[in-house]
């Protein structure tokens, strides 16, 4: 049975377009570091480890699709610099993290768990992500999840019949 979604164009993906800012590995890492509260390029470099040019080239990236913007300060003797900090846009990116946390958690962390958690300011309980419909119904598993076009999607032209020789 042929996909219903082989009728849609993917040219105006979201995902697509949200993973063409977030993809890039070092991309998260970054996001994570902020997130922790490591907004200074020389502490964000010696903390993960990654390359000076590959950090500042994520930064930049971040910064000029307003996920970040750059703060001033200065060092009593030293001359003004910049650290990092979470636009709305960035900060929107939270659950985002939270679920990929989640994720690595529940397949990928040392048998002693995971090196970070994340918990609700007012009360310290434990914050995780889930699914709910519109309605408020929790989304518990999913496959209760049905894709469906959206308000912006587009046919897709018709492409060639392929023969029975493919």
């Amino acid at each position: 049975m042929r996909p219903a979604a082989l009728d849609w164009s993917v040219e105006n993906c979201t995902i697509a377009r949200a993973m063409a800012i977030l993809g890039e590995r070092w991309t998260l890492v970054v996001l994570r570091e902020v997130f922790n509260g490591v907004r200074r390029f020389d502490d964000m470099r010696v903390h993960t480890g990654i390359p000076r040019q590959l950090l500042a080239n994520r930064l930049a990236a971040l910064v000029e699709r307003e996920v970040l913007r750059r703060e001033p300060y200065r060092e009593p003797g030293s001359r003004v610099r910049h650290e990092c900090r979470l636009t709305e846009k960035g900060l929107d990116l939270w659950p985002v993290l939270v679920a990929v946390l989640d994720w690595g958690d529940r397949y990928l962390a040392d048998p002693d768990g995971s090196p970070l958690s994340v918990a609700h300011r007012d009360c310290g309980a434990e914050v995780r992500v889930e699914l709910r419909c519109a309605a408020g119904h929790e989304v518990a598993v999913p496959r209760d999840v049905l894709p469906r076009p959206g308000p912006g999607a587009r046919r897709r032209e018709a492409a060639p019949e392929r023969g029975s020789g493919d």
